[in-house]
């Protein structure tokens, strides 16, 4: 296997659209993927002895090998595939946790690609998308890394063309908010459906933005800022929050908005970035 190195590129909802409650406790939603060319980094290598380690700026904010989902996931991989080789991971983790960008799905997902790739399967082989699936609803969409739309719980996914070279930004305003927290303060309001030819969801929206937003009114001002920038196409709220993300006209635009937030808010996260 030699050493591998996996990008786990980080994810944006362009749009997030919650139909209803189901009666498992889940949500059907409609919701459209798109990915970056920056995440967290996956470094894979056969060793003598299993073992997983966490380095990057947000390292720290980890628990460690019980409960992260890199882990799950090779376990899960092993239940549907059988024994592997003994391997050293490590997890460079650049992605601020629970922020609405699919960093612990995305860490599962390229674990998954890169021992898919060590046994030779498919990643659209069914017995791996049900471990995706088991892992989270946003891994398998993390796991084909491209723009897609979701429905059901958002795991039932249609490749759409991509939207690569799109300048994007995302800020997140210092605050970590709960997936789950965020669900329940939802006011159960279907408001309609998400096309799925609108390629980048402009006509949509992100229902769980006002729940966020009562949750961490932080939320109101990355927002604000972001709205306000010059050459912005398209801001929103994505996932569950507290990152929210701008598209831009141009490349200029988006490092110039960058640097007037980065002037009045130095304590927030920023990343300059484009859609994959």
């Amino acid at each position: 296997m030699g050493i591998i190195t996996e990008a786990a590129p980080a994810k944006i909802n362009l749009a997030l659209h919650v139909r209803r409650r189901r009666t498992d406790g889940y949500h059907d939603i409609e919701t459209l993927f798109a990915f970056l060319i920056e995440g967290d980094v996956l470094i894979v290598e056969v060793a003598e002895h299993d073992s997983f380690a966490i380095t990057g700026p947000f390292g720290a904010t980890l628990s460690g090998e019980s409960t992260n989902l890199v882990t799950k996931a090779r376990d899960a991989f092993i239940a549907a595939f059988g024994p592997i080789v003994p391997l050293a991971i490590t997890l460079d983790k650049r992605l601020p946790i629970a922020s609405g960008i699919g960093g612990g799905s995305a860490d599962a997902a390229a674990m998954l690609r890169v021992l898919a790739r060590h046994r030779s399967v498919a990643l659209d082989d069914p017995a791996l998308l049900a471990c995706a699936k088991g892992l989270g609803a946003d891994v398998p969409a993390c796991l084909i890394g491209r723009t897609a739309f979701g429905t059901g719980t958002g795991i039932d996914l249609i490749p759409l063309d991509d939207l690569t070279g799109t300048p994007v930004l995302l800020v997140n305003p210092g605050v970590a908010v709960s997936t789950a927290e965020v669900f329940r303060a939802w006011d159960g309001v279907d408001r309609g459906a998400l096309g799925a030819n609108d390629p980048f969801a402009r006509e949509g929206r992100n229902d769980l933005e006002p729940a966020a937003r009562s949750i961490a009114p932080e939320i109101d001002d990355a927002l604000r800022a972001l709205a306000e920038a010059p050459g912005v196409t398209l801001s929103r709220m994505s996932g569950s929050g507290a990152t929210c993300f701008a598209l831009f006209e141009s490349e200029r635009a988006r490092s110039a908005a960058a640097r007037a937030i980065r002037a009045h808010q130095p304590d927030w996260w920023l990343l300059e970035s484009v859609l994959a």
